[in-house]
């Protein structure tokens, strides 16, 4: 899952983006509004937490605008404003949830967690297809009971399509979801991608759409 953080505290932001590193999570990271609409405009983000208080255009601002175009992506609000009339304007603007600072990273994961299954329309965070069992919350992977060891690009890329069933991922999507502005992929690392979680699992798993990108056809 790619996740667009925006804080401009460089501890706090460099504390969340390596938590939620390790965790799987594919995480951009910047620090002023202006950057945040802009890319929230241009590239496609699984979740966005954006902190109130920025530079050149608060957090607030950026929530508004970002819903005016009708953009759905979930949005995690967080500040160090814990009045309830801020928390209330935060939420009327188009935040999905609240995280006053200081929160523990434990806290900030499950209600990203939570996010991410109300925007797949999922009660439960494990998705299940064909035999296959994906637990985002532990990162394991099983197919017919028994355990399959993903590296973290296969994991990320078998959650989005898993998420999806029936939706062409276009090849952009794929890798933007994969890789960070400061990761470098190879020409072919999407297909080397698919051409092992195709053979770790079964090969009629991942479709070609070709010269469009690739989905899991629904059941």
């Amino acid at each position: 899952m790619r996740i667009l953080l925006i804080e401009d505290d460089v501890a706090l932001g460099e504390g969340i983006r390596v938590a939620l590193k390790s965790e799987g999570y594919t995480v951009d990271w910047l620090q002023d509004g202006v950057s945040a609409v802009h890319a929230l405009s241009h590239e496609s983000f699984a979740i966005a937490i954006l902190d109130l208080g920025l530079p050149r255009l608060d957090g607030l601002e950026v929530l508004k605008r970002l819903r005016a175009t009708d953009n759905p992506i979930p949005v995690l609000v967080l500040t160090a404003r814990d009045a309830t009339s801020d928390r209330i304007a935060g939420l009327d603007a188009g935040a999905d949830d609240y995280l006053v600072k200081p929160f523990d990273a434990a806290e900030l994961k499950a209600r990203l967690r939570a996010l991410l299954r109300r925007s797949f329309n999922r009660p439960q965070p494990v998705l299940e297809y064909r035999e296959v069992c994906l637990d985002p919350v532990n990162q394991q992977v099983s197919y017919q009971g028994q355990p399959v060891v993903l590296q973290r690009k296969e994991f990320l890329l078998l959650h989005q399509l898993l998420a999806q069933p029936g939706r062409v991922l276009t090849r952009d999507k794929l890798q933007q979801t994969l890789y960070g502005w400061d990761e470098e992929a190879e020409s072919n690392a999407l297909e080397v991608h698919i051409h092992h979680l195709r053979k770790k699992l079964f090969p009629e798993l991942i479709r070609t759409v070709r010269g469009i990108g690739y989905l899991v056809d629904k059941l």
